[in-house]
């Protein structure tokens, strides 16, 4: 079984799905309703316990009750929690988001700003078993962290970019795999075209890619720009898909796959996720991406 170890951020998540975003000042009411953790690095952990990897989580929450229902639903899903720090008198991380008809999310979130902090709680060498690490731009610092021990021992060092690394610009560099966000991706390049914002970036050891929702996936191949296309599917609600497709792809290296297959179990678990409302609830097992692949003939790469 692969381990995974994940840094960043978790939240607890309340899901509101409505018939449309609102526009004006006025009261709403919403059709459904899911309460459940979420955050960058903490749904591709969940996403990686339920496709048969070993997860543990490392982040920063405050000493409240939310953190406390936090990792008690990590811990539910199999997630490994022992390099979670609560910090006496902070606030974890909570966020409201409106999912409509569509399947597309709006999010209003709030972190105190003194979580995370120091690394000092972070381990100072990879234990044995490690096969891949994974660090969200929430806490940059620690991912700069844990991506340094994972250069040191060879494993893959993944960064989900779903927004430029202002505070840490480095952490580009020591990750071995970056997948942009579109946001990401144009927040540092400054371009809208996923392939312009690819080509755009300075010659690397690192490896890059950009995820597109229903345009598929951009990734850096030699000296192309090779494309994975999205599964077809009928969208329920996106939020947390990223960062399944993060997870996912992490174990597949992990595994020992090769970056193109990588990307296709990835975007598999990504699109199922979309089918099911409830943000990180809605995370395949590894028996859901192998029938979903296996119904389908691999895309064409170009």
């Amino acid at each position: 079984m692969a381990h995974i170890l994940c840094v960043g951020i978790a939240t607890l998540d309340q899901v509101f799905a409505v018939d449309a975003m609102p526009d004006r000042p006025e009261k709403y009411r919403a059709h459904d309703l899911v309460v459940t953790t979420g955050g960058t690095a903490a749904n591709a952990a969940v996403a990686i316990a339920r496709l048969g990897g070993k997860a543990s989580f490392f982040g920063a929450l405050g000493d409240d009750r939310l953190g406390d229902q936090i990792v008690a639903g990590l811990e539910r899903e199999g997630v490994g929690c022992a390099g979670v720090c609560r910090i006496a008198g902070r606030r974890s991380p909570l966020s409201a988001i409106l999912v409509d008809r569509a399947g597309e999310r709006m999010v209003i979130s709030y972190s105190d700003p003194e979580l995370p902090g120091a690394t000092a709680t972070l381990p100072n060498r990879l234990s044995a078993g490690v096969g891949a690490v994974l660090g969200d731009t929430r806490w940059q610092a620690g991912s700069a962290h844990i991506f340094r021990l994972a250069r040191e021992a060879g494993v893959p060092a993944v960064l989900d970019g779903d927004r430029a690394p202002r505070e840490h610009p480095g952490v580009l560099e020591l990750a071995t795999h970056v997948a942009f966000s579109t946001q990401g991706l144009r927040d540092l390049s400054g371009s809208d075209d996923p392939r312009a914002g690819l080509e755009s970036l300075p010659a690397s050891a690192s490896w890059f890619a950009v995820t597109n929702g229903a345009g598929g996936v951009f990734f850096r191949d030699g000296g192309a720009i090779a494309h994975e296309p999205a599964f077809a599917i009928e969208a329920v609600d996106t939020l947390g898909a990223g960062d399944i497709w993060h997870g996912a792809f992490a174990l597949a290296l992990a595994e020992g796959e090769d970056e193109r297959e990588a990307v296709r179990f990835a975007s598999a678990a990504a699109a199922i996720k979309c089918t099911r409302f409830g943000g990180r609830d809605g995370a395949p097992s590894r028996a859901d991406v192998e029938a979903f692949l296996a119904a389908r003939a691999a895309p064409a790469l170009v």
